[in-house]
């Protein structure tokens, strides 16, 4: 079953500039207010959340940002492994022994990610989370090949059942655990967006992370997005003008440590517990934030060859792939010329 793709990529005659995504950028100085611009930023899901937008009244465009800033929170508190008395956590305490039941939402979105499985025959998978809770980047802990070994047994999408009639959601066997990292911040941008544009604001970007979603462009000019350098804080590797998209990347440089000359990071193979090493960094731009998120992850688990073949096959969506000796690959339509 395929996700639903959304129409086409409105990414225009894109020509491909030699410098990468280095977050966001746009044409405003982070932090400033110009004229009706306002902008504001806050550490929510474990990473800076950012909104910018159009308003032409000030109390209006303030109050629109807390909107966002709040049900970013609500998502966090909802779909966070590392909040006790979240559901997800819920889920993954209680659901081998039998359905549990969870919101509308998270069932939802369970069973959207259940979906890029399938696209990505298996690559994305959020059982990851049965080997991932082993490994503690912070404090340079991975587990041993024996117990890594033994917990990947239970990875496996197909162990996850989920009920949207009852809104409930069940595992297979024991061992099993979910979480939702791969596919979380690209919903919640895409749904802080969908806030703005139901109180009529047309000209914004939201971001959490490498995760954002624009809305209309900058009254005539597009927002420039970089691809960070995945070798360098400060390096870009290209920019890339969008309208009215979304942009997600993801890269070995986020969650890591190295030992013995091996880069441990969290994006994980599910076929073995252990990081990835096809790539160093991957950004894809789509109709929707939820699901270039989950598509990033897809993608840098198979590699970039097999990566833009699936992209290509998507309509709607493009990518950029830094491979693992740091070489730069593009889509089809990000190759193409401006006239």
């Amino acid at each position: 079953m395929r996700p639903d793709v959304g129409s086409p990529c409105r990414t225009r005659a894109l020509r491909v500039f030699a410098a990468c995504l280095i977050g966001v950028t746009s044409l405003a100085q982070p932090g400033l207010v110009h004229a009706e611009w306002f902008f504001d930023e806050q550490a929510i899901m474990g990473t800076a959340v950012r909104v910018e937008l159009w308003h032409e009244d000030s109390a209006q465009g303030r109050l629109a940002i807390g909107v966002v800033m709040d049900d970013m929170r609500r998502i966090d508190a909802e779909m966070s492994t590392f909040k006790d008395d979240s559901e997800i956590s819920r889920i993954n305490a209680d659901a081998a022994e039998g359905p549990v039941q969870v919101s509308a939402e998270l069932a939802s979105l369970i069973a959207r990610a259940l979906e890029f499985s399938e696209t990505t025959h298996g690559a994305f998978d959020i059982t990851y989370a049965s080997v991932g809770y082993l490994y503690d980047y912070r404090k340079h802990v991975k587990p041993d090949d024996a117990t890594r070994e033994r917990a990947v047994e239970a990875v496996d999408y197909r162990n996850v059942t989920v009920d949207l009639a009852a809104n409930t959601v069940s595992f297979a066997k024991k061992g099993v655990r979910i979480d939702l990292g791969g596919i979380a911040k690209g919903y919640a941008v895409e749904h802080g967006a969908q806030l703005l544009r139901e109180r009529g604001i047309e000209h914004a970007i939201v971001t959490a992370g490498g995760d954002s979603r624009i809305i209309g462009d900058r009254f005539g000019r597009p927002w420039m997005v970089g691809i960070r350098d995945p070798r360098s804080k400060e390096g870009v590797v290209t920019r890339i003008p969008l309208e009215d998209e979304a942009i997600s990347t993801s890269g070995d440089y986020e969650r890591f440590f190295e030992e013995d000359g091996v880069r441990y990071h969290h994006i994980l193979n599910p076929k073995t517990g252990k990081s990835a090493d096809l790539v160093r960094s991957v950004t894809i731009i789509g109709p929707d934030g939820t699901s270039t998120d989950a598509l990033t992850k897809g993608v840098f688990i198979v590699g970039w060859e097999k990566g833009i073949e699936l992209i290509e096959s998507l309509p709607g969506f493009e990518t950029v792939i830094i491979d693992a000796d740091g070489g730069l690959h593009y889509s089809k339509g990000l190759r193409q010329e401006s006239p």
